[in-house]
């Protein structure tokens, strides 16, 4: 077999395993073989074999669900960039130093977190979120917009006062 068909059968499996898993079938099993397992102290005197059964069975359902939740999550978070690049990417007004993000470093994102909080600054101050569509251009307008605020604020421009 492949590594490709091999990745592709993982694929499918991983799928439906966490489709099944997430289920309320899925749980209502789970919560019965509790309840059985429960029961079932008195008949073992609470011994620790009873105990062992429990704690074995979860431990390895748990240890083998964090790889298959895991493999769903990562191909889903791809799937979901690509559709998030494929917008930005259509968008003429979106900036394209958006695409593949994901792969800048913690550090980066921070910085890139503080562009867009400055955005969101400015929008405050202008109240009207839809005016700009980048730091750049959200500056530039703000500090149009203040100029012509202050030019219209000088006495020998405001015609209407002295009428």
């Amino acid at each position: 077999m492949s590594n490709s068909s091999s990745s592709n059968f993982f694929d499918k499996v991983a799928g439906r395993i966490t489709a099944w898993t997430g289920s309320s079938l899925a749980f209502s099993i789970a919560l019965m073989i509790v309840i059985i397992w429960a029961i079932c102290g008195p008949i073992f005197n609470y011994s620790e074999t009873w105990q062992l059964v429990i704690n074995t069975g979860t431990t390895i359902i748990t240890f083998l669900m964090v790889f298959i939740i895991q493999k769903s999550q990562n191909k889903d978070s791809k799937a979901l960039q690509l559709k998030l690049n494929e917008l930005i990417a259509a968008s003429k007004h979106a900036s394209n130093r958006m695409v593949d993000i994901e792969e800048l470093t913690e550090d980066e994102l921070n910085r890139l977190r503080a562009f867009y909080k400055e955005l969101a600054r400015l929008s405050d101050i202008e109240s009207n979120i839809h005016s700009s569509h980048s730091i750049d251009a959200a500056r530039k307008w703000h500090k149009e917009k203040m100029n012509h605020k202050n030019d219209a604020d000088k006495p020998e421009n405001n015609n209407n006062s002295e009428r």
